[in-house]
């Protein structure tokens, strides 16, 4: 059965660039985001973890950690943040797994469980599906599940945007609505009551419709 939101992220245990990690006690007490790459030596897979080493202090501020995947094995991750580094500026500053036997891959329905043989013998096209990003809360539940095909280059600063949403929700009965970006006005969440909405805001909120309880950012507010 496929991964959804709210389901518990599967736990592994893995060789990274940064060492062996255990996913779970890797995560702790943080966010996560676990992003993954058909292949290594890809462009656009290059661009990507060459732009999210020069924002990992975005990630940091929140308290999110970062962590790649590629089935390809430990060795051609090591040459490929090389090409990394040069062609893109910044070197990758966060773990890479490696799963060269496609056991994550699989555990987060990336790749049918059938799959077998030798990583470095398969192509990009055979991997194609393995183009997620998942956003992991401390609680180990998975919030939010991207898939991208293997031509479009992912957008992190929505990953971040993303982030600043789940996290404010996790601290408020809110939601954010189109467009939303940190600091705008929000929405009181469905299942928050107009009785119990007004005892955190006594001065009311704006409501274009009944279902509808627009109110300022609850750090401005």
């Amino acid at each position: 059965m496929s991964l959804t939101i709210g389901d518990t992220a599967p736990d592994f245990q893995a060789d990274t660039t940064e060492g062996p990690i255990s996913f779970h006690d890797w995560i702790g007490d943080s966010w996560a985001v676990l992003f993954s790459h058909p292949k290594d030596f890809t462009p656009v897979c290059t661009t990507e973890l060459g732009y999210m080493a020069s924002i990992k202090p975005s990630f940091d501020e929140r308290g999110v950690k970062i962590i790649g995947l590629s089935v390809d094995p430990l060795g051609n991750h090591e040459e490929w943040a090389k090409d990394i580094e040069r062609t893109q500026g910044t070197a990758p500053n966060y773990p890479i797994i490696a799963d060269p036997e496609f056991k994550v891959a699989k555990a987060y329905n990336m790749l049918p469980a059938e799959v077998s043989g030798d990583p470095t013998e398969r192509t990009p096209a055979d991997n194609q599906t393995v183009r997620n990003v998942f956003v992991i809360g401390p609680d180990k539940k998975i919030k939010l599940i991207l898939v991208y095909p293997m031509t479009a280059g992912r957008n992190f600063d929505e990953v971040l945007r993303v982030i600043d949403s789940l996290q404010l929700t996790a601290n408020h009965k809110v939601a954010t609505p189109a467009q939303w970006q940190p600091g705008d006005d929000v929405i009181i969440a469905g299942s928050v009551s107009d009785d119990e909405a007004r005892e955190t805001y006594p001065d009311g909120w704006e409501s274009p419709a009944p279902y509808i309880r627009i109110v300022p950012h609850p750090d401005k507010s």
